[in-house]
């Protein structure tokens, strides 16, 4: 018997399933013609029922193979594809880091602070040292702490010691880094894009994609400037005949080694930090050294005011779910863009995501801003990158 269920069909648009509903109508009637004719079509009798659970099964399987078509094109894919689509670009998924914070240990002179000691912060997070040193004379040292947990934990606002060791008398938190969830579909795609300059050098593109695929990195701003005199672009300054390359996360070194085999020789640089770099392709030593400059970008956390019906069914944790809902869209943890340095950020990119977080969420207002929450936008410099932590997210009712 020849079936009447519609066929999925390979063409100009790709693969292109049917309507589940020709599907179900294509089932009862091979269901009709298997039984002689006259069998009553009610979804509610027995073949009814068989024609409605055959057509779920034909249905599922034209989406699961919808799912893999989709997933070989670069615009869609997400997940173990998109990881196979990055592979051939030779890069890989940033992994989940977590909150760093710079941290200065107080002690005995001499006492040494070895790797994994711990302190903890108001919230009952742990954070381990990942630098161990050695107090010196002046009775102080910085080291570096990480969250036991990966993803966004908010830097906390002090710490203290949480496994002691004679002699060490207390920690000053001087400042911290955000951690990050794995690397999200829109994150991984614009870094895609962005990798296709890698392999050439002299452009701007090629210098940004050589930046943004080392490790650590989590935003990166080039730009440069050909002419003979300064140029300002908004707040900063650009030497004549530089480059600019704003980065935030990842190590000195690798940044500057990075940046120094993609630039064109000759150009000078911008920024607040110099690294020297070896040219090893001589062959022996001595090997020829140059600094390069970059700039670090300041951190700065947008502050955001929400505002939303005053509903008697609104659930009791909506203030931490608009939150999350908010801190997903900043970081496009949502699949959209996430902010970044030297754009424009806009209110309107949160409306959905704090919207859809519960039906009896109605958003009157959002707003944001650097200092005061008062805005219905923020131009971010190229020196600086965007931070959020649930603390600056204010949820208000009206």
């Amino acid at each position: 018997m020849t079936t009447q269920v519609p066929q999925p069909t390979f063409g100009v648009a790709g693969f292109v399933a049917p309507a589940e509903s020709a599907i179900l109508d294509g089932v009862q009637a091979d269901i009709n013609q298997a039984f002689g004719g006259n069998v009553n079509p009610g979804l509610t009798t027995p073949q009814g029922q068989l024609a409605q659970s055959t057509t779920a099964i034909i249905g599922d399987k034209n989406d699961q193979f919808l799912a893999l078509a989709n997933g070989v094109d670069p615009a869609y894919a997400s997940g173990r594809m998109q990881d196979g689509i990055g592979r051939i670009y030779f890069i890989e998924r940033n992994p989940a880091e977590p909150t760093a914070l710079e941290v200065s240990c107080m002690g005995a002179v001499g006492l040494s602070i070895p790797l994994g000691a711990l302190i903890s912060d108001p919230d009952g997070n742990i954070y381990v040292c990942t630098q161990a040193g050695i107090i010196p004379s002046s009775g102080t040292i910085t080291l570096s702490f990480a969250n036991q947990v990966t993803g966004p934990t908010p830097v906390p606002a002090s710490v203290s010691i949480y496994q002691a060791i004679p002699g060490w008398d207390s920690v000053t938190l001087i400042s911290g880094v955000i951690g990050q969830n794995v690397e999200s579909r829109a994150d991984f795609e614009y870094r895609r894009q962005q990798s296709v300059a890698i392999n050439s050098a002299g452009s701007v593109p090629s210098v940004r994609a050589n930046v943004l695929a080392v490790s650590g990195v989590l935003d990166a701003y080039v730009t440069d400037n050909p002419l003979g005199t300064s140029v300002t672009i908004g707040d900063y300054t650009l030497k004549p005949n530089s480059l600019y390359v704003g980065v935030f996360g990842g190590a000195a070194q690798d940044i500057a080694n990075a940046i120094w085999t993609r630039k064109s020789p000759g150009c000078n640089y911008n920024g607040d930090t110099t690294v020297t770099v070896y040219d090893t392709s001589v062959g022996s030593q001595p090997y020829p050294s140059y600094q390069v400059t970059y700039q670090t970008l300041t951190a700065v956390p947008i502050l955001f005011a929400v505002q939303i019906v005053n509903n008697p069914n609104l659930p009791s944790n909506y203030v931490q779910l608009i939150q999350s809902a908010i801190i997903a869209a900043f970081t496009g943890a949502d699949g959209g863009s996430r902010a970044r340095s030297g754009t424009t950020l806009y209110a309107g990119r949160y409306y959905q995501g704090a919207q859809a977080v519960d039906p009896s969420v109605e958003v009157l207002s959002i707003q944001l801003g650097t200092t005061t929450a008062n805005a219905n936008s923020v131009v971010m410099g190229i020196d600086q990158t965007p931070t959020i932590t649930a603390a600056n997210i204010s949820v208000t009712t009206v």
